[in-house]
């Protein structure tokens, strides 16, 4: 139990303490003395705190400091303050012997405490069975989420500190060595190093030495710990993968720990905040992964209720069956412009469909960092693909564009819903808006910044779009020019895929592009091996029309 957080001059809750008679005999006391020129309140937690401090104040001097609500000694004085309330009477008593000799027992005086760090004293780690003690980046002595706790992710806390030392020996070398590199390479855009290639090529080796698959045993060992822990740790992960793909994952999600502890000790996650962990949306409950300004009365519940056709947000699994015995929506309102099998896309403008649309902004929040749109929808157009079956149109993804862009930008936002990632949606929406720019006759490119999942989804997109233009080329010369005026992509942003390819050279004055067959031919055997499974977009399905004077 950690010590209670005591101010001089109020109650620790801000109000007056009860017991107002000992306050009122205590200060009449102090004054009577002399020695504390100035009326000092002093709440009844305090009388304990001095009676205690009487009793130790002879023989227990070298006392070793208190510890800070996550369990760290203070490093510094600016972490811990411990003075008297009254600091230019303790700067008489320094200067002049005689008071200092005459009055030796200050302990009536309350020590102050201020801590940096906000803490609830009620929190403890939701995790059944683990006592908050430890953390997964192994510098904190105590953590109070699922994100910091070394027992869901089936470690010890000694486990974590010896990993964390050995991390962070790593880093500082690898951060010396691309340092050095910065310093011979500063300008931009350059081809990878030496060093750059040879981590590529280990990186190679050991991705190629990963098992096959699990035993017999392993499986039995993982069904087990699955049945008997359920949702509440983290499944093993060994022999899964490789040893580096998997120290990656724990690299990641330490970091991804670290940075929850710093928001939650600014005070900006705190026990008990606006954050929705979870929503029910149709036949999947996902887990959110950032927070949306939903209304308060929403956002405190942790946990939504989402029609996923017409997005409307509710409290209760209740309310959610009663809407959907009476919802009529079975698709996102506006304009069918794509069908192609299951896959249809819907035009949907922010102007005549507002409340649908602020409510697609907030659902995509809960898994966009950037996104900063919600409620001043009506410049945008929504574009919502669906997938079809015997129930309704069920939402796949969206992105948005301005209907009058001064720079070009073919997409504002663009989301896929976690339960369709990984499996060739993105760039479906990637391509359609290409395609809507190829349909308006112009050169696209996505505004910035993208989020992280974005910016790896496009240089996937930008990489297969030229190396698809390099298999059915057939001239001598080539310009990125004519590349950009057929696949409506912009020429910084074929630039860019180009030099990250190696295939863009500067030689006797002359930029040239190299045609790398290797690369080719590996693009060529992927999309051998998907075969039927590719989704790609059919520019012959669309039925669309550039809008004008919206």
């Amino acid at each position: 139990m950690y010590p209670r957080l005591l101010h001089v001059g109020s109650g620790s809750d801000g109000t007056e303490d009860s017991d107002s008679s000992a306050e009122r005999e205590q200060t009449n006391s102090s004054e009577s003395d002399g020695n504390i020129p100035k009326r000092t309140r002093l709440t009844r937690a305090s009388l304990r705190l001095s009676q205690s401090s009487q009793g130790k104040l002879a023989g227990h001097h070298n006392e070793s400091p208190p510890l800070t609500p996550t369990g760290n000694a203070p490093s510094s004085e600016s972490e811990l303050d411990i003075s008297s309330p009254n600091a230019s009477h303790d700067e008489s008593l320094a200067k002049d012997p005689a008071l200092r000799d005459s009055d030796k027992d200050l302990s009536h005086r309350p020590k102050r405490r201020r801590c940096h760090e906000t803490y609830n004293f009620n929190m403890k780690c939701p995790t059944p069975g683990c006592n908050s003690l430890g953390h997964l980046t192994g510098k904190h002595e105590r953590h109070f989420a699922v994100s910091g706790c070394p027992l869901y992710h089936n470690l010890s806390a000694d486990e974590c500190k010896v990993y964390v030392k050995a991390t962070t020996r790593e880093k500082h070398e690898e951060e010396a060595k691309v340092q050095e590199e910065s310093n011979r390479h500063a300008t931009r855009h350059q081809a990878p190093t030496s060093r750059q290639t040879r981590y590529k090529e280990q990186v190679t080796e050991m991705r190629k030495g990963r098992n096959s698959g699990l035993t017999k045993e392993q499986k039995e060992k993982y069904m087990e710990h699955r049945q008997s822990h359920g949702n509440t740790r983290e499944p093993l992960l060994e022999n899964i993968t490789s040893e580096y793909d998997l120290e990656l994952f724990r690299k990641a999600q330490a970091r991804a720990s670290e940075d929850l502890e710093r928001l939650r000790i600014q005070g900006q996650i705190t026990e008990g905040s606006n954050m929705i962990k979870t929503i029910l949306f149709g036949r999947y409950e996902l887990d959110t992964w950032y927070h949306s300004p939903y209304p308060e009365e929403y956002a405190r519940l942790g946990r939504l209720y989402i029609c996923e056709f017409c997005l409307k947000y509710m409290k209760s699994q209740t309310i959610l069956r009663r809407h959907m015995a009476k919802c009529v929506w079975k698709h996102p309102p506006g304009d069918e412009v794509y069908r192609k099998g299951a896959i249809s896309v819907f035009e949907v403008d922010g102007k005549k469909n507002k409340i649908y649309c602020q409510n697609l902004c907030l659902l995509a929040k809960l898994f966009l960092d950037h996104k900063t749109l919600y409620y001043d929808v009506e410049p945008f157009l929504f574009y919502v693909m669906t997938e079809a079956d015997n129930t309704g149109c069920h939402l796949v993804g969206y992105f948005s564009k301005e209907k009058n862009s001064f720079l070009n930008y073919n997409v504002s936002c663009i989301l896929t819903m976690p339960q369709y990632m990984r499996q060739g949606y993105g760039k479906m929406l990637i391509d359609f808006s290409y395609l809507l720019s190829k349909v308006e006759e112009k050169v696209g490119s996505p505004e910035r910044p993208l989020s992280d999942l974005g910016l790896i989804s496009y240089r996937s997109y930008w990489k297969e779009v030229l190396l698809r233009y390099m298999y059915n080329f057939q001239g001598k010369e080539i310009s990125i020019k004519e590349i950009s005026q057929e696949t409506a992509v912009n020429p910084v942003d074929i630039v860019s895929t180009l030099q990250s390819l190696q295939m863009l050279k500067y030689w006797k004055g002359k930029h040239l592009v190299l045609k790398r067959q290797d690369l080719i031919d590996e693009w060529k055997s992927k999309e051998t091996k998907r075969g039927s499974n590719n989704k790609t977009i059919d520019p012959s399905s669309l039925k669309w029309t550039p809008p004008k004077g919206t």
